[in-house]
């Protein structure tokens, strides 16, 4: 009896606190808003987010919050203490853009060009960076007030080329773990979101262990022997050998990989070879992306590429090497602290709500974090509910509805009160 009346005192506490910060999440709706449309209108690409940093640390200065600036170039670090010791917990948004030319007609619309690989671009929120930003800052504010609700510290990480550095650059999560970002304090925990345009408003969906795959680039070059177009016999054709590499690679999908279990891809996304039409030339690049959401299954795919490559290539008379590199790491929810922190979502989002996901296999650099202290990264409702055509990210009809972003707020806030406060 005293335990039940104790969980009644307990369920009222939270209540009465839940109702205080709906005020506050009703009034902070509409600054969170403007801050996502002042980030689409003004988005800046990978280790160029200068305007977007300073925007971030004006905000966090304003609530008296610690900030540190130039973390990984262009990154911003708040830190809130609360009133009382304990644990320190990280919350992350992501703040790059991409080089993609806005296509839709929205009052926010992007109009700003840029340079992405020596080449002038349009720039765009495609992926909605822009509102992972402005929900942190609307948690940042939340929290702020309640320093008193605190036990603990809160780690606030903007975090600028989630979508990868310029080439010979450092940047990204990679860079933020190496410059310290997890230390001084140390954190113990860390949350990350992504809102998503084809899950609908209010809606929240998590995985469990591997929700996003690890991602991968390879180049192969392979050689041959040039010669006249008309006399294929006296040459050994390096575009044929790709072809029949490009064939070879997907039975390693097909053929060798316990699919059942998790999901893997090979994708050959660019083949460079020859100048004209009548010779048949020396070399042939061909470069690509790997995906897989298990390390035994990544090290085994790794190793069949690079034997594999060469083998068909020996088999035409010509030779192949396969580089490949790491782009990210597997985005791996530790699966006590799913556990732990699923009642916070569903009394946030109603249990109907929070749904059950399977792995998907893009790739998030916020493996990079998870990979050094326990993380739990989930998935945000961005499609405005019944809505029959939705657009993927990375697109120039990318687009997300503001009114997903509340529950973003509410649910890291929560969580972040919850997770500091067990004891």
């Amino acid at each position: 009896m005293k335990k039940l009346i104790a969980l009644i005192i307990l369920g009222c506490s939270i209540q009465i606190q839940g109702q205080n910060l709906e005020k506050e999440y009703s009034a902070i709706e509409s600054k969170v808003i403007e801050w996502r449309h002042w980030f689409h209108q003004n988005p800046e690409l990978s280790n160029r987010e200068f305007k977007t940093a300073e925007k971030i640390a004006d905000h966090l200065k304003s609530l008296g919050i610690e900030v540190e600036t130039g973390v990984a170039h262009t990154g911003v670090v708040g830190l809130l203490k609360g009133n009382k010791p304990g644990k320190v917990i990280a919350l992350r948004a992501d703040i790059d853009a991409l080089p993609v030319t806005e296509r839709n007609d929205l009052p926010f619309k992007s109009n700003v060009t840029s340079e992405f690989r020596g080449e002038k671009v349009g720039a765009m929120h495609a992926c909605g960076h822009d509102t992972h930003t402005a929900i942190l800052m609307g948690v940042a504010e939340i929290l702020s007030k309640h320093k008193d609700k605190i036990k603990g510290t809160i780690k606030f990480i903007f975090q600028p080329a989630e979508e990868g550095p310029p080439p010979g650059e450092e940047g990204g999560a990679l860079l933020m773990v190496k410059e310290g970002v997890l230390e001084n304090p140390s954190v113990d925990a860390i949350f990350g979101l992504h809102i998503n345009s084809q899950t609908p408003v209010g809606v929240i969906r998590y995985k469990p262990e591997g929700t996003m795959a690890a991602a991968q680039s390879f180049v192969i070059n392979v050689k041959g022997k040039q010669s006249h177009g008309s006399q294929p016999w006296a040459g050994i054709d390096p575009i044929l050998i790709s072809a029949k590499i490009i064939d070879g690679l997907q039975t390693i999908i097909s053929r060798e990989t316990k699919l059942t279990e998790e999901a893997a891809v090979i994708t050959v996304g660019k083949i460079k070879s020859g100048v004209r039409f009548n010779i048949i030339p020396e070399s042939a690049e061909m470069i690509g992306t790997i995906r897989t959401l298990d390390y035994d299954m990544k090290e085994k795919l790794n190793k069949r590429m690079v034997e594999m490559v060469s083998d068909i290539a020996k088999a035409y008379g010509g030779e192949a090497t396969c580089i490949i590199k790491d782009a990210t790491d597997i985005t791996y929810n530790d699966p006590d602290l799913v556990e732990q922190m699923l009642p916070t979502m569903q009394s946030v989002a109603g249990t109907k709500n929070v749904q059950l996901q399977k792995a998907v296999t893009g790739a998030e650099d916020f493996s990079y974090f998870q990979r050094e202290v326990p993380g739990f990264f989930f998935f945000l409702g961005g499609m405005t509910p019944g809505n029959t055509e939705s657009f993927p990210h990375h697109t120039p009809d990318f687009l997300i509805d503001d009114a997903g972003m509340l529950l973003g707020v509410k649910t890291l806030t929560q969580m972040s009160l919850d997770f500091l406060n067990k004891k």
